[in-house]
């Protein structure tokens, strides 16, 4: 897999955002891989790929769906070797691809996604919109809830191979978000969430054997509030794309590794340090 970008050739034209959206949509709908779209003219720049999500979005709005908050990808430091990346990247959740399975276990399929796999997250709610300048402290005030979950990402290029522009431009690699009880935030407990939200550990389990393990830590050295922490600034860059605001769910990357995941399977979590039980979701 390789996240590096191209140098674009001089006379290089850029790609119709438009164009591209459309593209990358009918796959999703369809259900079928392409190639990536750095093999396509002189390839995809992550400023463009950025405008094709503002496309895609337009796109998905006409057709009724909703966003209702981001993903952000990639914030797990110790898999960017594996990927060949070396930033986190964003994308949107919709109304369409947002599901709450009932209590701590739930049932998904798997029937509208390519090459899925599996990431345990943090998922955290706003209250209201956070700004560039704050610190953590500051964050905590600005959220509703903490939740976990599963995110299932897909990659609709073949083998996972794409550089940091074509997962942009393919939603994220964005496939559904299922997230469980969400557990209040509030000025009396603040505090006691922004020190577990640093220092929890996470198991994940495929049928009731350890998969692979993670920790807080492992989203960008300091856990989610990090990863919300450089969502925030990195769109504040952007005029482009719209900040954060109240009522979003920000879903902040995996904690482990992100394996395959297969019809058949229950896979579950275990959470050490965290105020937030476990989830179980078997998949079909």
């Amino acid at each position: 897999m390789s996240g590096s970008e191209r140098a674009p050739a001089e006379d290089r034209e850029a790609p119709s955002p438009d164009a591209v959206a459309r593209a990358v949509l009918a796959a999703l709908d369809e259900r079928r891989q392409i190639a990536p779209l750095g093999a396509e003219g002189h390839g995809l720049r992550l400023d463009e790929a950025y405008r094709v999500t503002a496309s895609v979005r337009r796109i998905r709005e006409s057709r009724g769906e909703r966003a209702v908050g981001r993903k952000i990808g990639f914030t797990n430091t110790t898999i960017w070797d594996e990927y060949g990346v070396r930033a986190p990247i964003w994308g949107y959740v919709y109304d369409t691809t947002l599901h709450r399975p009932e209590g701590r276990a739930g049932t998904f399929s798997l029937a509208r996604t390519v090459e899925p796999r599996i990431e345990p997250e943090i998922v955290l709610g706003l209250a209201r919109a956070p700004e560039p300048d704050m610190d953590e402290a500051a964050l905590l005030g600005c959220l509703d809830f903490v939740a976990h979950g599963f995110e299932v990402v897909q990659s609709l290029f073949p083998g996972w191979r794409f550089t940091a522009a074509d997962t942009v431009a393919a939603f994220g690699l964005h496939g559904a978000l299922l997230m469980g009880p969400p557990a209040a935030v509030t000025p009396a407990n603040a505090a006691a969430w922004g020190a577990s939200l640093a220092g929890f550990r996470i198991t994940l389990l495929r049928d009731g054997a350890e998969a692979d393990r993670g920790r807080a830590e492992n989203v960008l050295g300091g856990g989610p509030l990090a990863a919300l922490r450089h969502l925030v600034r990195v769109l504040a860059e952007d005029p482009e794309s719209p900040p954060l605001a109240a009522g979003e769910v920000v879903t902040t990357g995996t904690l482990t590794r992100a394996l395959p995941v297969a019809p058949g399977e229950t896979w579950s979590t275990r959470l050490d340090g965290l105020p937030l039980a476990g989830v179980t979701v078997a998949f079909a």
